[in-house]
């Protein structure tokens, strides 16, 4: 056995402290919970005394078995099951011995334990993500009419405000709660058997308890009722992962945006972070955006790992593609918490350098405004002349005025930013309230 922590989160900077849901002993509580469970689901059937179902709920909380041991004997049998089961037996009274596992198979505990941390760490999630709604929201109306520069592919285009780049936001991150939201609460237990027939429960208790036992299973833990086994089905996981690859994309945008605008020649946002450097002491370093960053280059490829291992689901267990889907469903997991929780303290902290942002408004001379230029100039002085305009030396404003065509404009209006930025004061006022 080694002697240390194999993954003490040394290299994972970016959820180190938000990712107990999904530990070890997180996974091992919900096995546990999984078998106490099923005894109680058998009480429900009618099948086994409810005194005896109470009393090895009683014998197995607190559960007190050693992780490592575990893992080790796990490798056998290919699964943390097989052991635990043995582990089980001898803690509850007699006669609750035979009814513990019974009828189930190794994957039924197993996913319905994955289910488990699955739905608490999208129960995390989504906290988060409302927090980071709510304070998003808060920084989009506080800079409701702070216009800037628009950007795409990467070059000034036209205005915008702060406020609706930070409306935009919200939006990815409502989306994205929404979905978490919905692939938590549609999580299901899982209870099929060998084979996904139940035929070791329909021998002991009969077709009609049998049917009913899945049901039973699924309420005592909190979970949504299983229409059918899903054991080469793997929806529940897929779409878990799929809402959890779009949260961190959300928190990934955000990142980018705040990382490239807290740039030193540009200067518009601030992390609240100001990570130090070994090397410089001069260097504020974005840490947050820098860690979401990350988080957003990785959940990706752990979701596709997930929808890999859904695809290969063969025959009625697959070898293999099963066994692949738990580490990389987990580890996405604990990406999506580390993430959200350090979107929460960038949410929170994010600050805004309006002098920087007019300056930087201001760099192309009024060029910002050229596509509202275009339209009024076009009609009256041709386009060939409207191109030799932008393309002059000297003031823009100066070289329009001089323009006899123009005398009748208001120049200045036609000139200032804040005069054309669309709807972006709008589409923060239609934000409304976080669902």
């Amino acid at each position: 056995m080694p002697s240390e922590v194999f993954d003490s989160g040394l290299l994972s900077p970016g959820t180190l402290g938000h990712d107990d849901a999904v530990s070890d002993a997180a996974v091992l509580d919900a096995l546990v919970a999984a078998e106490v469970a099923l005894l109680s689901a058998y009480a429900a059937t009618g099948a086994l005394a409810r005194e005896v179902a109470d009393a090895a709920a009683d014998a197995l909380e607190p559960h007190g078995l050693d992780v490592a041991a575990l893992a080790a004997a796990g490798v056998a049998g290919g699964n943390p099951v097989i052991p635990l089961v043995g582990l089980l037996r001898p803690r509850v009274p007699a006669e609750a011995r035979p009814w513990v596992h019974r009828g189930a198979t190794s994957q039924d505990v197993l996913d319905t334990a994955l289910a488990l941390v699955g739905r608490s760490a999208a129960a995390a999630v989504v906290r988060d993500l409302d927090a980071i709604d709510d304070a998003l929201t808060a920084f989009a109306r506080d800079n409701r009419d702070v216009v800037a520069a628009a950007r795409t592919l990467t070059q000034h285009a036209v205005p915008t405000t702060v406020g609706a780049r930070a409306a935009g936001w919200v939006r990815g991150i409502r989306r994205a709660a929404t979905r978490v939201r919905e692939a938590r609460d549609a999580l299901p237990a899982q209870l099929g058997g060998a084979a996904g027939t139940l035929s070791a429960a329909v021998a002991d208790v009969g077709i009609e308890a049998a049917a009913a036992l899945p049901g039973a299973f699924a309420e005592a833990l909190g979970l949504a009722t299983p229409d059918a086994p899903w054991h080469t089905q793997r929806w529940p996981f897929t779409e878990l992962a799929d809402a959890l690859v779009q949260a961190v994309d959300a928190l990934g945008v955000i990142a980018a945006d705040v990382a490239t605008l807290g740039r030193t020649e540009i200067a518009e946002l601030s992390d609240p972070s100001a990570g130090g450097s070994s090397a410089m002491p001069q260097k504020a370093n974005p840490v947050a955006s820098v860690l979401l960053r990350a988080a957003s280059l990785r959940a990706p490829l752990l979701g596709a790992t997930v929808h890999a291992a859904a695809a290969g689901a063969v025959d009625e267990r697959p070898d293999g593609a099963w066994h692949a889907e738990w580490p990389a469903l987990r580890e996405l997991c604990r990406v999506a918490l580390g993430a959200a929780a350090h979107g929460v303290f960038l949410a929170h902290g994010l600050r805004v350098d309006a002098a920087a942002v007019a300056r930087n408004l201001d760099l192309t001379d009024g060029l910002i405004v050229s596509e509202r230029l275009r339209v009024v100039l076009v009609p009256l002085i041709g386009a060939e002349r409207f191109g030799a305009l932008l393309a002059g030396d000297g003031d823009l404003a100066a070289r329009v005025r001089a323009l006899p065509e123009a005398a009748a404009l208001d120049v200045d209006a036609l000139l200032d930013p804040a005069e054309y930025v669309g709807l972006a004061p709008r589409l923060v006022d239609d934000l409304g309230g976080r669902p």
